[in-house]
């Protein structure tokens, strides 16, 4: 392997890796217009594992907007990141990339009893319901940089706390 391809090779983890953390980023912060650009036109989602949709990227965009009100507090911590480019003849990296994280995502879920929580007081924001599993992304280098083709999830446990009254 040439140092240039080891570079190239780099610096596409490197991109990859950060589109991950930027899904993470805007599911927890709520952006869907930065979600939907994460994705190449068509691309897919699948979160029936956990209770959820599958469909484009944008229908599914529509029902995380939804979805995530009941969740005021949320955190997703996705780890343990195999990320494997398709290389090319002669093994320059190629335009494609899976990428295989687990994730943990405390959460918030709002019931009837919590008021809105803020420095003066209110229910609290700790989180109350946690689920976790394992993405399977795939990628594919486009115009603008690497974006996402696929997301599916593998929910393996969630956890809900009782309400405190």
């Amino acid at each position: 392997m040439t140092q240039r391809v080891e570079h190239t090779t780099v610096m596409d983890r490197l991109a990859i890796d950060d589109l991950v953390t930027g899904y993470a980023i805007a599911v927890d912060d709520g952006d869907w217009a930065a979600y939907r650009a994460l994705f190449v036109p068509g691309g897919q989602v699948d979160y029936r594992s956990a209770g959820g949709i599958a469909g484009s990227a944008d229908a599914v965009a529509d029902w995380l907007a939804e979805m995530m009100r009941r969740f005021p507090v949320r955190q997703h911590l996705i780890v343990n990141r195999r990320i494997g480019i398709a290389l090319r003849d002669g093994g320059a990296p190629g335009d494609t990339a899976t990428v295989q994280a687990d994730y943990l995502n405390p959460m918030h879920l709002a019931g009837p009893h919590d008021a809105p929580p803020g420095p003066s007081g209110g229910a609290s924001a700790a989180p109350n319901y946690t689920c976790a599993g394992r993405y399977v992304f795939a990628a594919r280098r486009a115009a603008e940089g690497w974006r996402l083709t696929e997301v599916v999830v593998h929910e393996k446990w969630r956890q809900l706390l009782p309400a405190h009254t």
